[in-house]
């Protein structure tokens, strides 16, 4: 029976990148369970192993059966046979991108499964610890397993990701479900994936962020940034000071944008997995992201900037580094991605290819000098990838594409391409080598019709030598066993001598002036892309760095705005002669409540700080809550200088605001703190704990060690009697209200604590609990005591004993089925086919 994969569709109504008729998922995988709210999910994942069978069970509650587990009458299976697409050959045949003797091994690659990938992430010293975990205890287990007389391979670390804290590996869905080793490398994953010490991520993603070089003080934007993996590489090196407990607070920034809203929940949900003070996530299109103005005193001037520049109350804030991972038509993801080879086409790309250029050149703009860009595609076709990078290049001369071929040494690629053919058409007719071969095939009156732009071919010789196009890296399937990709590292050179302007392609002037929606003043038009940045005129580079703000800049907030009004209340449609007119700023059904910083003096602020034992250097005045009033109803958010500055000096109402900061603080929700006449109780949120650390009295800190710990996991609420000294002495003469606990390093049996944990609980009357979510403790047990000893574990397990017992009970066995794998892996075939 010819081999058959299964092509990898959303579920249910999901919002997309804008990948033209292509639809490609974020990388986020199959052990990555990521809901968001609203009630979604998604990605069919890993985790779906674990979910209830309500409703879908194999004979129960009307679901079907599934004895048969093949793909015989599966309409979503693709043959290996019919992996073939003709446009696709002829094409990229055509551009010379491989050698001809390297032909035919990328086309099998690109037929072959692609591996699965997965990334230890987290602050580094934490990473580390968990990487050691995996080399040294899970990788020997799995070394030399054999099912069903055929040796598996265990994980292996990809050789060029800095420290090997990324991994490999090529197991089937049958060997991980049914194998006891892998089985419990899969629950090991799972868990460690749902508390953010694992990301799944494919290889080829992980490496943008990588040639970023970013450091704790950069002030970092990521353009495209949802589904988050990026943002969560990001995140890290921004917080490469962070230790094993506690968080450090990085006098950096990112900004993590996206244009679709619901993907940015996704995005939130991704990055809370490493809480910062420094992130901040916004919703608008990338192509005219707005200026940003920040006050002079976050500013560092050169000591020859003249008096006037330094004199401004406000400057646009521009950034050190800046990731344009954009739309693509996604061809380079064809192995898990495999409807495209039915639908591939090379329109996909050249209609992207605008989009991409506006969205890069809007980065150039906001970059400072000596400053770094990373655009990178997942797609092989040079009209989205060298195309943009010279199109780019020539209409802002003061940039330059730097050599990156030495930075990660063990990484095979190839060198950006300097000539290729663009086609018009979907049968691919490559018979104009020029731009000006193709339009005078078009009559006069018709060729501003013409979707073909200039930008589009590629530059003469001498100027594709110039721009270095050669520096640009193509990532093919065939070298390591990855996806395809582009990646091209732009830097703004140093201040030079003014140069002439440079001149644009036609189309791109018009597709930049021509945004919807933009209002255009007198006084001040926009400068999206087609306008040269570099030959401004201007009395010093100084001025430069302002760079002239467009009209979809972001309107400085007035000084006495106290709460920042993030919805779109404040921009009502208006009725005129009996009309509503569309309200400006927003979409008036998308609303946020509003980022209120609080008073250094706020009595409930006070309160917090006394009940949870904070030190006099606690940053107060970083201190925000989300309603308009002030009022701290729930939860506090802390954020550093630069984002507070960022958030009081603009008004987001041409600009959503999704969130900024990290969660540290909630009000305890319990009983007793509801009665009447009760005093609030706040607790430091788990999330937040890393952030709060550093600020928590020392000697407020509760010691432990494993044995309490032990106990905390079998039960929910254990009694405080129920503990040895020192600990239960400690605990008993605590009031009521939320505490810290250090759990020394050391062995009990056969568990082991490799380094100091530090955890919150809650202490009522007579009782206490670790304030972990269900899925945090049984990934601590886990990783602590070699398995889930949790209460919710084993819970489940008697849940899923009953089952099975009510089903046999009900339905005579047939001795054709296997009962228990076809119970436990109701949603794996799914989960695995992904891949």
């Amino acid at each position: 029976m010819p081999q058959r994969y299964v092509i990898q569709t959303p579920t249910g109504d999901l919002p997309q990148k804008p990948v033209g008729l292509t639809v490609i998922e974020p990388d986020l995988g199959p052990f990555m369970h990521s809901s968001i709210s609203g009630g979604y999910n998604y990605f069919r994942n890993w985790q779906a192993m674990t979910r209830s069978n309500k409703g879908k069970g194999r004979r129960g509650k009307g679901g079907k059966s599934t004895q048969s587990r093949d793909d015989t009458f599966r309409s979503d299976t693709i043959e290996k046979l019919d992996m073939n697409n003709e446009r696709f050959e002829k094409y990229y045949k055509a551009q010379n991108i491989l050698p001809e003797d390297e032909w035919d091994q990328f086309l099998e690659s690109l037929r072959a499964p692609l591996p699965t990938t997965f990334r230890v992430a987290g602050s580094r010293q934490t990473a580390r610890l968990l990487n050691d975990t995996i080399k040294e205890t899970h990788v020997p287990h799995l070394a030399g397993v054999v099912f069903e007389g055929e040796a598996v391979s265990p994980p292996t670390q990809i050789s060029w990701y800095p420290e090997g804290l990324a991994w490999q590996f090529n197991v089937s869905k049958k060997v991980l479900r049914k194998s006891p080793e892998f089985k419990k490398f899969h629950n090991f994953l799972v868990f460690e994936t749902e508390v953010g010490n694992i990301s799944r991520q494919e290889a080829v993603s992980m490496l943008p962020p990588l040639f970023l070089e970013v450091e704790p003080h950069h002030r970092v934007l990521d353009m495209c940034a949802a589904p988050g993996s990026k943002t969560a590489q990001l995140l890290e090196a921004l917080h490469a000071q962070d230790t094993v407990t506690s968080s450090s607070f990085p006098p950096g920034l990112l900004i993590a944008n996206d244009s679709d809203h619901k993907r940015t929940h996704l995005l939130i949900h991704q990055s809370a997995r490493l809480p910062s003070p420094a992130l901040m996530v916004t919703n608008h299109d990338a192509s005219i992201y707005p200026a940003i103005k920040i006050p002079s005193e976050h500013i560092t001037f050169a000591s020859d900037t003249k008096t006037r520049v330094v004199n401004k109350r406000q400057h646009q804030l521009l950034f050190d580094r800046i990731l344009c991972d954009v739309p693509c038509s996604g061809d380079g993801t064809m192995r898990k991605n495999l409807g495209i080879w039915k639908t591939w086409s090379p329109m996909d790309g050249n209609g992207l290819h605008g989009l991409q250029l506006r969205i890069l050149q809007r980065a150039m703009r906001m970059l400072r000098k000596g400053g770094r860009i990373v655009y990178s595609t997942c797609s092989i076709n040079p009209v989205e990838n060298e195309a943009v990078i010279a199109a780019a290049l020539k209409s802002m001369p003061d940039f330059e594409l730097i050599d990156m071929s030495n930075h990660l040494p063990a990484l095979i690629f190839r060198q950006g391409i300097t000539s290729w053919i663009p086609t018009a058409d979907r049968s691919v007719v490559l018979d104009f080598p020029t731009f000006d071969d193709y339009i005078k095939t078009i009559p006069t009156n018709k060729r501003g019709e013409s979707k073909m732009v200039e930008s589009q071919w590629p530059p003469s010789p001498s100027e594709a030598d110039e721009l270095h196009l050669t520096r640009c890296m193509r990532i093919y399937p065939h070298h390591q066993d990855t996806g395809g990709f582009f990646i091209a590292v732009l830097q703004r050179k140093p201040s030079t001598a003014q140069q002439a302007p440079a001149k644009m392609p036609s189309e791109t002037k018009r597709q930049a002036n021509a945004v919807e929606g933009l209002e255009i003043s007198d006084g001040k038009k926009p400068k999206l892309s087609g306008d040269d940045i570099s030959a401004t005129s201007v009395e010093d580079d100084d001025a430069l760095d302002e760079a002239i703000l467009d009209s979809s800049a972001v309107v400085p907030a007035p000084p006495s705005t106290e709460a920042v009004v993030n919805t779109a209340e404040g921009a009502k449609p208006e009725k005129v002669n009996g009309k509503k007119q569309k309200a400006k700023g927003g979409d008036v059904h998308f609303k946020e409540n509003p980022y209120t910083f609080l008073k250094s003096d706020d009595p409930v602020l006070q309160t917090c700080i006394t009940q949870l034992n904070l030190q006099s250097d606690f940053p107060v005045s970083n201190m925000l809550v989300r309603n308009p009033t002030g009022e701290a109803i729930r939860s506090f958010y802390m954020t550093n200088d630069i984002v507070k500055s960022i958030v009081e000096n603009n008004d987001f109402s041409r600009m959503r605001l999704m969130t900024c900061g990290t969660k540290v603080m909630g009000r305890q929700e319990g009983s007793a703190a509801k009665r009447e006449g009760a005093e609030s109780q706040f607790r430091v949120l788990n999330e937040g704990l890393p952030v709060m650390l550093p600020y928590i009295a020392p000697d407020t800190i509760i010691a432990a060690d494993l044995r309490a710990l032990k106990i905390m996991m079998e039960a929910y609420y254990p009694i405080c009697a129920n503990f040895e000294d020192p600990f239960r002495s400690a605990i008993d003469t605590k009031a009521p209200g939320c505490y810290i606990v250090r759990f020394s390093q050391g062995r009990l049996g056969t568990a082991s604590l490799t380094h100091d944990l530090v955890l919150p609980l809650w202490k009522s009357n007579v009782s206490i609990t670790l304030m972990l979510e269900k899925r945090a403790k049984s990934a601590l047990s886990l990783r602590v005591f070699g398995e889930d000893i949790t209460t919710a574990a084993r819970e489940a397990a008697q849940k899923k004993s009953e089952v099975a017992v009510a089903e046999t009970a009900a339905v005579e066995p047939s001795p054709e089925v296997d009962t228990e794998a076809d119970v436990v892996a109701e949603d794996d075939d799914d989960v695995m086919e992904t891949e």
